[in-house]
């Protein structure tokens, strides 16, 4: 890292291979950053990158515009996998390249067979770069839709992982097979919020006090413990609590329906109104179940609200991404760093109708975009906390969203594996240290 934070020299090892045996260079890495920059929904991630030079084939030179103290962390294979460009470099939009159903990569696994819906099988790459990695031969990736017959093959031996669960049902039952461990470890640099948005363009929502009164209405005690059986954890804010960078100062809304009423009454609706809530179909646990207390609980301030369900996920994505909603649940990850995960809710540049997970709740304050300007560009960890801080105490009084709970993910796997993947990417991590004990 240049001293002044503008450039950032990689220098690539020299012997890595892709799956088709051609070399990854630093032309490969220029690419796949550009590309990334280009098509990724995270603006935010790469927008400092100006310009990447390759002097030779293993130096790759980003320059930045501005300091950007998340690059590292952007990089992570979770965010940025790098593409080979003799296979993507041809012209053809990458979102739609032929390659995609065939993906040529460079880590410790390859791909073997894709069956759609069904079923991925990966083979151990015998051309790795690290020596004595990967430790398994074969990784099959089995696609149950079944929440039940996914249990039973965890309970019988049948599959060996089972990541992202967040069920509490599906957790605390396999929590009682002796053969599996179940961790909370893995989803550090995920930090996923289960959260309730508000459409600050729609007439009724605009209105920050009545934003508030739903969130005085709502009891987030009762769908941690109650709903979600206590394996989730309440979140107040914008940022996860896990986080360096969350304040645990901002207002957390407790319960107080006097209070709620008060405020719809100030905003002009003693007499009541109507919403609509969409939320994303299959977790029903985190979103449906949530969506339906609700409807009984802001029925206390005198709001009817009517459940949209919506037939698949696309349905619902189309809905709150072309900002046809009121209010929806949704869970958002902070992705390691507030620059990569929070930001695109909160900037007023990044409202982008079409666009799921950027700035759908089209919320604006331009004090807000000036903080995170700052804080995206801030080396010192103190000033960015500092940043941070105001930020959330400026949100947390805007409310264009109340922040519900942390997403309990867990993940379930033999006893018998050695290196389970528990680091802060968990099973989006290459695994390639992942063995059997025997």
């Amino acid at each position: 890292m240049a001293e002044d934070g503008l450039s950032v020299t990689l220098n690539l090892v020299k012997n890595a291979t892709f799956h088709d045996g051609k070399p990854v260079t630093s032309e490969d890495v220029a690419f796949s950053i550009m590309t990334i920059k280009e098509n990724h929904p995270f603006q935010t991630m790469f927008a400092p990158v100006s310009s990447i030079d390759t002097p030779d084939a293993n130096t790759v030179v980003i320059n930045l515009s501005q300091p950007h103290p998340a690059l590292l962390l952007a990089m992570s294979p979770a965010l940025a996998p790098i593409l080979p460009k003799h296979i993507y470099g041809d012209g053809q939009d990458v979102k739609s390249h032929p390659a995609n159903s065939a993906p040529i990569g460079s880590g410790p696994f390859m791909l073997e067979e894709f069956k759609a819906g069904e079923a991925i099988v990966l083979k151990k790459n015998p051309n790795f770069f690290i020596e004595g990695r990967p430790k398994l031969d074969e990784i099959i990736v089995n696609i149950i839709k079944d929440p039940s017959a996914l249990l039973i093959a965890m309970e019988n031996g049948d599959a060996d992982i089972y990541p992202f669960m967040a069920g509490s049902q599906e957790i605390k039952r396999l929590e009682k097979v002796d053969a599996l461990e179940i961790t909370s470890e893995g989803y550090a640099a995920v930090g996923p919020i289960n959260w309730l948005a508000f459409n600050t363009a729609s007439e009724k929502l605009s209105d920050v006090r009545v934003r508030q009164a739903i969130a005085y209405a709502v009891d987030r005690d009762f769908i941690t413990k109650a709903l979600h059986r206590g394996v989730s954890k309440p979140q107040r804010g914008p940022i996860i609590e896990s986080s360096p960078f969350f304040d645990g100062s901002i207002p957390a809304y407790d319960t107080d329906l006097d209070k709620a009423n008060a405020l719809m009454a100030e905003a002009g609706y003693g007499d009541g109104m109507e919403l609509t809530i969409d939320y994303i179909p299959g977790p029903k646990e985190q979103q449906q179940s949530v969506a339906e207390y609700l409807k009984s609980q802001l029925k206390k301030i005198g709001i009817e609200l009517t459940v949209r369900a919506a037939p698949d996920f696309p349905t619902w994505a189309g809905r709150v991404g072309g900002h046809d909603f009121e209010l929806s649940m949704d869970v958002v990850f902070n992705w390691g760093d507030p620059v990569i995960g929070v930001h695109r809710t909160y900037l007023s540049s990044n409202i982008r109708k079409g666009v799921i997970w950027s700035n759908t709740q089209s919320y604006s304050n331009a004090r807000v975009d000036e903080i995170l300007g700052a804080a995206a560009i801030e080396q010192d960890i103190d000033k960015r906390r500092a940043l941070y801080a105001e930020f959330q105490q400026i949100v947390a009084a805007d409310l264009p969203i109340y922040w519900i709970n942390a997403t309990p993910y867990h993940t379930a796997f033999s006893k018998k594996l050695k290196n389970a993947p528990k680091g802060i990417w968990g099973t989006m991590h290459p695994m390639d240290m992942v063995e059997w004990a025997e």
